[in-house]
């Protein structure tokens, strides 16, 4: 079946007032830039839906996009025909044909804004019925929850026909609550984080804090390509490496081991909060779920939190771990999160870490180093990296080992 365009439904859009023309423009936006590689198709975004115009573009392949992109609540291939019955009979048993499997139900739902085509909805639903019956065998009416509705849409330009409706990642479109910064390890829980927060429409800067030589290369990619993973979901994400080696070995060498962990944590809230402010970002964002590890007790989280008065925002801070691991499937970032790159939140990791931490201690011990200077430090060697959809870091690593051998 070749269909003409898909027909996008906003769903949670509709609740936002004065605000819909800049929400549905963010998303025409962001579809625009998930479909980047189909120069063929037209993408026209209206009050009540958006009409993407496929010019020949293959479904199938449009299809794994837009399931991806936040804002979209459902869509439909559709089908664009004349205002005439013949067209509108042929195109309903092609799509029936191509769609309808034995032991299914159907009903035909019509629909009019224009109220001078010369068949009312009770009489459109009747003769395109009818004429299904007569090409088609098996053929079932159930008028409750049918396993296949035929939509015909009678508008002022044309009838458009379809019988899917498919479900899209619902959520806001990314970029219309603002920006902010993620704390992004190579673990389980921050990409479930950062995916979370997408979906309410936060545009995400990627912040990752690496310790070489204490955390490999391959540390490095596994953290990239989990952006680019996630860069499915917005188009693009821009990912912050920043050096953490010079402050992780004056906290070895000069704290107590059982803060070691604190200390850490308020350093990188601190060059977090930094480059949030230089993005123009409005909040942090983590994966710490509370009482998971250490450093994530409610009395840990005071503690570190002392440092800056940004909000910081937990998307998963009440969800079990296996709550977080089921996500993290379904998003498709568990497999590559679990590889065994040790990150900088491991390799100095204490084996007794205080899991609570005394505010006032943690300042005194703070303030034997020399915290802006070191801050700066990291700072000026950060390096950002625009990452795309898919992209890939961990393969082209693995080759150019490959090669040096």
């Amino acid at each position: 079946m070749q269909y003409t365009e898909v027909m996008v439904r906003y769903g949670e859009l509709s609740t936002k007032g004065k605000n819909r023309k800049d929400f549905i423009g963010r998303l025409a936006g962001n579809v625009t830039r998930a479909l980047q590689d189909f120069p063929e198709i037209e993408i026209h975004p209206k009050h009540d839906r958006m009409h993407i115009v496929l010019n020949g573009a293959p479904f199938d392949k449009i299809d794994q996009r837009l399931k991806l992109v936040f804002g979209i609540q459902t869509y439909s291939p559709t089908v664009k025909v004349e205002k005439n019955l013949d067209a509108i009979k042929k195109a309903s048993l092609e799509l029936m044909q191509a769609t309808f499997k034995d032991g299914m139900t159907f009903k035909v739902n019509t629909r009019r804004s224009d109220h001078d085509f010369e068949y009312d909805t009770n009489q459109l639903n009747a003769m395109v019925g009818d004429y299904l019956f007569d090409n088609m065998d098996n053929l079932k009416v159930k008028m409750k929850k049918p396993d296949l509705v035929l939509r015909i849409e009678v508008r002022q330009d044309a009838i458009y026909i379809s019988n899917q409706l498919l479900h899209g990642a619902g959520g806001m479109p990314v970029g219309t609550a603002g920006r902010a910064v993620m704390m992004l390890s190579g673990g389980i829980d921050s990409p479930v984080a950062s995916y979370l927060a997408m979906k309410r429409g936060v545009e995400i800067d990627m912040v990752h804090f690496f310790s070489p030589p204490y955390t490999t290369e391959k540390a490095l990619a596994k953290a990239k390509e989990l952006t680019g993973i996630l860069a499915n979901y917005s188009g693009k994400i821009n990912f912050i490496a920043v050096p953490f080696t010079e402050i992780q070995e004056q906290i070895k060498e000069k704290l107590p081991e059982g803060y070691l962990m604190t200390i850490q944590r308020r350093f990188m809230l601190q060059l977090a909060d930094r480059i949030r402010a230089m993005r123009g970002g409005l909040a942090i964002f983590n994966g710490e779920s509370v009482g998971q590890v250490a450093s994530q007790t409610l009395e840990s989280m005071v503690a570190i939190n002392d440092v800056t008065s940004t909000p910081v925002l937990r998307p998963v801070a009440t969800m079990d771990k296996t709550e977080i691991i089921k996500l993290a499937e379904q998003i498709g970032t568990f497999d590559l999160s679990i590889e065994p790159f040790e990150d900088c939140c491991t390799i100095f990791a204490p084996p007794r870490p205080k899991t609570k931490p005394k505010l006032d201690e943690a300042r005194k011990l703070e303030n034997r180093l020399d915290t802006e200077g070191m801050i700066q430090r990291a700072i000026d060697g950060m390096e950002i990296t625009p990452i795309y959809p898919n992209q890939k870091f961990l393969d082209d690593k693995a080759e150019e080992d490959a090669e040096l051998l």
